[in-house]
C-alpha cells in the first residue's frame, strides 16, 4: 500500500504574504491616532479661545519661535477655508477605529489598505507642506502641530511597508521586504532631517540662548 504525499504550496521568492491582521500596525493606528487626535483637539480649543478673545495668548506660545499664536494667525492655518486642526478631528478617529477593528479580528481587504495608503499619503504630504511653511514663511513653530507631524511619519511609513510586503500595489513585495530590514533607520533619518532643518532655520535664536 502506497501513500501519496500532498505537494507543498509553492512559496513566493519574496516570501509569503503577511497576515492580513497585523497587530503591530493596528496598535500604531490606535496609539498614533489617539496622540494625533489629542494634538488636534488641543489646537481646536486654543483656536476657539483665540476667536473668543483676540488678545488671548495660547498656552503653547512660549517664545518668538515656539509660538502657536503666530501659526494660528497665518493664512496657512486655514488653507482649505477652515482651521486645519478640524481635519485631524475627523481623520484621526478613523485611524483609531481602524486599529481597534483590526485588533478585534477584522481582516481588511485590499481596498481598505489602499484607502489607508491614500489617507496617510495626503496626511504626510500636507504635514510636510506645513513644515516648510512654518519654517520658511511663518517663521514660528507650533508644539501641538509638531505632535501631529511626529505621528504622521510612522503612520504613513508603516502603512506603506505593509502594503508593499503584501503586494497591494500590484508588486513591490521584494522592495517591501528589503525596506523592512532597515525600517527604523529610515524613520530615524527622517526625523533627524526635520530636526536639522529646524536647528538650521532658527540657529540664530538657539545660539542667543547660550
Amino acid at each position: 500500500m502506497t501513500t501519496t504525499a500532498e505537494p507543498a504550496p509553492a512559496a513566493s521568492p519574496a516570501g509569503p504574504p503577511e497576515d492580513r491582521r497585523p497587530r503591530g500596525l493596528a496598535w500604531l493606528y490606535v496609539i498614533g491616532g489617539a496622540i494625533g487626535l489629542a494634538g488636534s483637539f488641543a489646537l481646536v480649543l486654543e483656536k476657539l479661545q483665540k476667536l473668543a478673545n483676540p488678545d488671548y495668548v495660547p498656552t503653547c506660545s512660549i517664545n518668538p519661535i515656539i509660538s502657536c499664536g503666530s501659526v494660528m494667525d497665518s493664512p496657512q492655518a486655514g488653507v482649505f477655508g477652515f482651521p486645519n486642526p478640524l481635519i485631524g478631528l475627523v481623520t484621526f478617529p478613523v485611524v483609531v477605529t481602524a486599529g481597534v477593528a483590526i485588533l478585534a479580528g477584522f481582516r481588511p481587504p485590499r481596498w481598505f489598505w489602499l484607502g489607508m495608503q491614500a489617507g496617510t499619503l495626503f496626511g504626510i504630504g500636507f504635514v510636510h507642506w506645513l513644515i516648510v511653511q512654518s519654517l520658511y514663511e511663518i517663521g514660528a513653530l507650533c508644539p501641538y502641530c509638531m505632535v501631529v507631524w511626529a505621528v504622521m511619519a510612522p503612520l504613513f511609513w508603516y502603512t506603506t511597508l505593509h502594503n508593499l510586503r503584501n503586494g497591494y500595489f500590484g508588486g513591490g513585495v521584494s522592495l517591501g521586504v528589503a525596506l523592512t530590514r532597515v525600517h527604523t533607520v529610515i524613520l530615524v533619518v527622517w526625523y533627524l532631517a526635520i530636526v536639522v532643518m529646524i536647528l538650521q532655520r532658527f540657529w540664530y535664536y538657539w545660539t542667543s540662548l547660550i
